[in-house]
């Protein structure tokens, strides 16, 4: 998939290294509650959704390198099956963030779930500490659709999760 700036290439096996790198990253999961270790179990885990079709991996490169260096990684999964829901999820490498990249990222990958696996909606959650994200899902078109309170065990606290989506007949109408 193809934006103005930035290439989405579905991730295979080859990627498992850089989609493991991300996933094990502290520094770009701040607001999650588990940072998932750089293990074998990592990998096996993405070599089953790598080739699988309940989760579509999507590693980010700049249209303008020709050499395709990955910048960050946009997945898309099963949410609920039966009503056509589908989850997004998002990481961009901090020296890429703030460029807009993860916006075009996220409205190419919310293109990918309506149009190509007919997803009646998309949903994506985040910390209410991760302003970012909130942003970014807002940017696209996202709706917040409710806060989950104290859904969260974060740094020791309980924290606030913010619910976001959005329908198939609202990404048509945008």
């Amino acid at each position: 998939m193809e934006g103005k700036r930035v290439i989405l290439i579905k991730a295979t096996e080859k990627d498992i290294e850089f989609l493991c790198m991300v996933e094990s990253d502290k520094a770009l999961w701040i607001y999650e509650e588990d940072v998932a270790e750089n293990d074998d179990k990592l990998r096996e885990n993405f070599k089953v959704r790598v080739n699988g079709d309940t989760c579509y991996d999507f590693i980010v490169t700049l249209r303008e390198d020709r050499l395709q260096t990955p910048i960050g990684f946009v997945s898309v999964w099963k949410y609920t099956d039966w009503r056509k829901s589908w989850d997004v999820g998002f990481s961009i490498l901090s020296q890429y963030q703030n460029k807009g990249y993860g916006v075009e990222s996220l409205r190419l990958l919310l293109g990918f779930a309506f149009e190509e696996l007919k997803a009646h909606k998309v949903v994506g959650m985040c910390n209410i500490e991760n302003i970012a994200s909130g942003k970014m899902m807002s940017k696209c078109s996202m709706r917040l659709e409710g806060t989950f309170k104290e859904e969260l065990d974060w740094n020791g606290k309980w924290t606030d999760q913010q619910f976001f989506s959005i329908l198939e007949s609202e990404y048509k109408n945008n």
